[in-house]
């Protein structure tokens, strides 16, 4: 198989070169242009089947050659790479069947990737046309028929699981080659990607790599993967068909395996569920099982679990920690003792087999009754402090492993510590207010609404307020409203009516009222001495 590189950049295209590992790509030979003329007469002269290009060249765009190349009916797999995010540029890309558009500055190690998958295109189209050629069109679709069958009978197990006669009739006319006394096995992957990672940032790269490693590992002469399908995101079940009687500790090192692997080059945590070996006939009751075990069993990251070791049932075994001695830890403003041993709680009962998803979510109410209570005898109001998407995701994410849960009893306690610290000194609520009031005199303001801007509650605010500055909320606010209308009556020609709606009265004989209580002279008779000062 070979590659053609083109750039009118030298430097470019020695980088491509000498930075890409061709070999293990499985690129023979690698030809290099600088120009549209010169890569067409390598396509003349030579079987290319992968593309690299630019597309800005002074002597013809990339965009052109891969119009000629269409025209002319060469199977080229084209990868553009450009400096420029432009919307046309993609768009042509796309109608000329380009296999990927990519922004410099390059990337090698996800080029790589995206080189790989368009290897792997081009030896399917090589695949394809020689089973057109020899008349068996069937195997191009077997893996898509593979997939199709495991993918009806795993969004069925629990719905409308297929009848073993069913089953039959489905094997037989898809020609899929299975008995039903064959002996099947589903393992069920979760990844946790990091944040900033490819697969969070490029989930289709993430995807491919992923498939990779995994057909990769669970290569073994007992058993064969026979199909890997994404079942929810970052959730993959690989269903093996085993060989041999079925051998759970023949399981063991690639599961392991594949968990190092992920961590190592896909920058992800991971942990494989193994469902229980039987019969294909017995196949939807197995996934049944299989998904039931990933809805209710807690996950420990980067572990290998057997979906039959067997799991208690839930509110039954629900033993809370030490909840008094927890909630001293937060009165004394000791978060790190009380994540210490919130995690030694989670770390023993993670090694019980009736520690289920239920019984983490009682867990995790607890725990929020407890902060959000102490909170309470702060005056702090929980449910405004905690709104918003990030703890909203940790919130979401929590009941997904032991991990995602300490994550999130790190976020809801280190909030309470810090706002605890905050609202304990009078002096930064106070300045905070004040300068609030100060930005939004013209708005409605209130003292539940100033409530919500430091997450107090409006009771403990307003005494809060009155002991730090000596005067109460609703008297700082006048005093900032008349503030501001002096200065607008001074320096502006609004009107007095428009000034008193800027600062926040809609009541024009209410404004003068407290105007002349606070200045001593009507707004009117104010500005009108201040102009004749002006004069």
């Amino acid at each position: 198989m070979n590659v053609l590189l083109v750039d009118d950049d030298y430097f470019v295209v020695t980088a491509l070169e000498t930075k890409i590992d061709w070999a293990s790509l499985g690129i023979g030979t690698v030809h290099t242009a600088h120009n549209v003329a010169q890569a067409r007469d390598l396509l003349r002269r030579y079987d290319i089947h992968i593309l690299v290009s630019d597309i800005e060249m002074p002597q013809g765009s990339g965009l052109e050659l891969l119009a000629w190349i269409r025209e002319e009916r060469y199977d080229v797999q084209a990868i553009f790479l450009t400096n420029y995010a432009d919307f046309n540029y993609a768009q042509k890309a796309i109608e000329l069947r380009s296999f990927e558009y990519f922004l410099k500055p390059i990337q090698f190690d996800k080029l790589m990737l995206i080189l790989r998958k368009a290897v792997e295109r081009a030896k399917e189209q090589q695949r394809d046309a020689l089973a057109i050629e020899e008349g068996r069109y069937w195997q191009r679709n077997q893996a898509k028929m593979l997939e199709h069958f495991w993918r009806k009978l795993v969004s069925g197990s629990a719905s409308s699981p297929l009848r073993p006669a069913e089953l039959a009739d489905a094997v037989e006319e898809q020609h899929l080659g299975y008995a039903l006394d064959d002996t099947v096995q589903p393992v069920l992957l979760r990844l946790f990607p990091e944040d900033g990672t490819m697969g969070r940032e490029e989930k289709h790269l993430f995807d491919f790599a992923l498939q990779n490693v995994l057909h990769e590992l669970f290569r073994h002469p007992a058993f064969a993967v026979e199909t890997a399908l994404e079942h929810k995101t970052h959730q993959w079940i690989a269903v093996l068909r085993w060989h041999r009687p079925p051998d759970a500790g023949a399981l063991e090192a690639p599961c392991a395996a594949f968990v190092e692997q992920a961590r190592r080059a896909l920058k992800s945590d991971a942990c494989c569920l193994v469902g229980r070996a039987g019969r294909l006939g017995g196949a939807s009751a197995i996934l049944r099982e299989l998904l039931q075990a990933n809805d209710e069993l807690v996950k420990r990251r980067n572990r290998v679990f057997f979906a039959d070791a067997g799991r208690g049932p839930a509110e039954d075994c629900y033993l809370p920690p030490d909840l008094a001695r927890l909630e001293a830890r937060l009165d004394q403003g000791k978060p790190a003792e009380f994540l210490a041993e919130t995690s030694r709680y989670l770390d023993e009962q993670a090694r019980q087999p009736g520690f289920t998803t239920p019984v983490l979510n009682l867990f995790r109410l607890d725990m929020m009754q407890l902060v959000y209570a102490f909170l309470k005898s702060k005056g702090i109001q929980a449910h405004q402090l905690y709104a918003g998407r990030a703890n909203e995701r940790l919130l979401a994410q929590s009941l997904h492993s032991v991990e995602d849960m300490e994550a999130y009893l790190r976020a809801l306690v280190g909030t309470a510590m810090d706002y605890r610290r905050f609202a304990e000194q009078p002096t930064s609520v106070a300045d905070e207010i004040k300068q609030y009031i100060r930005a939004h005199y013209g708005e409605d303001l209130t003292r539940n609404s100033l409530a919500d801007v430091v997450f107090l509650h409006p009771d403990y605010l307003a005494r809060l307020f009155k002991k730090e500055t000596g005067v109460s909320l609703g008297a700082y606010i006048i005093e900032a409203r008349i503030a501001a209308a002096k200065q607008l009556l001074r320096s502006t020609g609004l009107s007095v009516f428009d000034v008193a709606k800027k600062v926040g009265y809609a009541n024009y004989s209410y404004f003068a009222k407290v105007f002349k209580q606070e200045a001593g002279v009507s707004p009117n008779e104010y500005k009108l001495g201040e102009n004749a000062g002006r004069a």
